[in-house]
């Protein structure tokens, strides 16, 4: 009888994510949520650069044409030039009516030494954040999403340095924040802190009621429906903080704890496909077919990797 009542429980559950899920693809976003297409981002440079006619070619095209977050980081984008990256990010808003997704990566002991290890000495980053608010904000009629540090709160206890990480993550909200401009700030994903534990990182930051939100799942491959309910939970934990999910790579559901570039994988539901009251929007966060880091046969870390463009593409194109 207790097996007869552990299986029917695993249903019941089942098919309340299951309900979850439907009910939560067929609303609509609770944002205006057309996302810009960067013709600055590396899929658009693979296409040009790739010879036509193969799966490469094919699948830089598909996905250069797909609504992307375009990341800032100073080795791509250093002080000097990051004013006009977002003036141009904001020009082209103007031009296709939508709302530019910038994450801002640059964080002093980035990736606390891993795969994507670098970021800038802490006046540094004070400068570049700065530079780049005063672009967001010279834009001020255009709508501006800003993924703030991804990993940077979820990661630090693992590095031991949040205390550290909430004060560069103070400057760059103030620098950053002006009209029409939601912040959100790393909330990790399902599988990796306990809601509770996240809330208390969250909190400690003291930037909670300074910003919209939360992204959720970025660069990671938990499902949809998994994200939505903690979203919610945090939400609850955290007096109705907002939250955005990134769907670039969940197409195929997570890959257990293998994060970095899992085989198998597909991209998933579109940025601005769906929300709710709490959820902004989905939004493709990590840009489909640049590596995680050199692991699992991929190259450095943000770079161009079109084995992987393929693979994440091949039911889509």
């Amino acid at each position: 009888m207790l097996v007869v009542a552990l299986v029917v429980g695993i249903a019941v559950v089942g098919s309340l994510v299951s309900s979850l899920f439907q009910t939560l693809s067929a609303r609509p976003p609770a944002v205006d949520t057309r996302i810009v297409t960067p013709d600055e981002s590396k899929a658009a440079k693979a296409a040009q650069q790739t010879p036509a006619g193969s799966a490469a070619a094919e699948a830089a095209s598909w996905l250069a044409a797909q609504p992307t977050t375009y990341w800032l980081t100073p080795e791509i984008d250093p002080v000097d030039q990051v004013w006009d990256r977002v003036a141009h990010l904001s020009a082209e808003a103007r031009d296709q009516d939508a709302t530019v997704s910038i994450a801002v990566y640059g964080l002093p002991d980035r990736d606390c030494g891993n795969h994507s290890a670098g970021g800038l000495d802490p006046d540094a980053y004070r400068e570049w954040t700065a530079r780049i608010g005063d672009a967001l904000r010279n834009a001020s009629d255009v709508r501006k999403i800003v993924v703030l540090e991804p990993d940077s709160i979820a990661l630090a206890p693992s590095c031991g340095s949040l205390e550290e990480r909430a004060r560069h993550l103070r400057t760059a909200v103030e620098n950053l924040r002006g009209v029409n401009t939601w912040i959100y700030l790393d909330g990790g994903h399902s599988a990796w802190h306990p809601v509770n534990e996240m809330a208390d990182l969250l909190r400690s930051t003291g930037l909670v009621d300074e910003v919209r939100g939360v992204a959720l799942n970025v660069s990671n491959y938990q499902d949809t429906a998994n994200e939505f309910a903690y979203a919610h939970r945090l939400s609850d934990l955290l007096g109705g903080t907002h939250a955005i999910i990134d769907t670039s790579r969940n197409g195929a559901g997570p890959a257990g704890p293998d994060w970095c570039n899992p085989g198998g994988r597909l991209v998933g539901a579109a940025s601005g496909a769906f929300g709710d009251g709490v959820v902004d929007t989905t939004l493709w966060i990590k840009p489909p077919g640049e590596s995680d880091g050199e692991c699992n046969g991929g190259p450095v870390a943000g770079t161009w990797w079109p084995d992987a463009a393929v693979e994440l593409t091949r039911e889509s194109r």
